[in-house]
């Protein structure tokens, strides 16, 4: 899609809201239900999940592996691997959110941070925009997790995350986006020190198309 077109898709008639009451707040998310006109001219009752936003962390090691995080998801009934997440609380810019995310579940901080997307991972009914970032330059440190929270961290290299997915021992669809897209977009090759030989390793491109 040209520039032109984009601007003009982002610029499109949004939907008349005739009415709304809100079915449910909680800490984490809330139920709202919109009685709408959508562009088109078609009326509805849309259902929506309100959701503050979210970031994911790619924690990247100077070798180029990555860290993910092991903990139950009590939604799903087991426990995943996933990248650093969490989400970002009211009054926090995405940046802060990811600082605070990657001490409290990890105890690293880190000096770079390299926004990489921008996106809704579920936009059929919730509202909730997630925040990717590459997280280099990382300085080890006590975790502090929530009081719910049990994580255990681990690295790995991105042929063994492609083989987890492959296997299906990935299956966190933000983590799996995350990393397709950074081993896609956002590695470079490095010269090596001398007398080394050369290896792919992490790098963020500045061209991610996300300010």
């Amino acid at each position: 899609m040209s520039g032109e077109n984009w601007r003009g898709f982002l610029a499109a008639p949004k939907a008349k809201v005739l009415g709304s009451k809100v079915i449910y707040s909680g800490p984490v998310f809330g139920v709202r239900q919109d009685r709408v006109v959508e562009p088109g001219g078609v009326a509805s009752v849309r259902d929506v999940v309100t959701h503050n936003g979210s970031v994911v962390l790619l924690p990247v090691f100077p070798d180029g592996r990555l860290l993910l995080v092991r903990q139950y998801r009590h939604a799903v009934g087991g426990y995943l691997w996933e990248l650093v997440a969490g989400r970002i609380e009211p009054g926090e810019s995405p940046l802060q959110a990811a600082r605070r995310e990657l001490l409290e579940e990890t105890g690293y901080t880190a000096r770079r941070f390299g926004k990489l997307l921008d996106v809704f991972p579920t936009p059929g009914f919730v509202s909730e925009h997630m925040v990717v970032y590459a997280v280099e330059e990382l300085k080890p440190g006590e975790a502090r997790p929530e009081a719910d929270e049990r994580i255990r961290t681990r690295r790995f290299s991105l042929r063994e995350l492609e083989a987890m997915m492959r296997r299906g021992r990935l299956r966190d669809a933000k983590s799996i986006a995350s990393i397709l897209y950074y081993r896609r977009f956002c590695r470079r090759k490095r010269s090596p020190p001398s007398g080394r030989a050369g290896s792919r390793v992490s790098g963020l491109l500045p061209r991610t198309g996300v300010d």
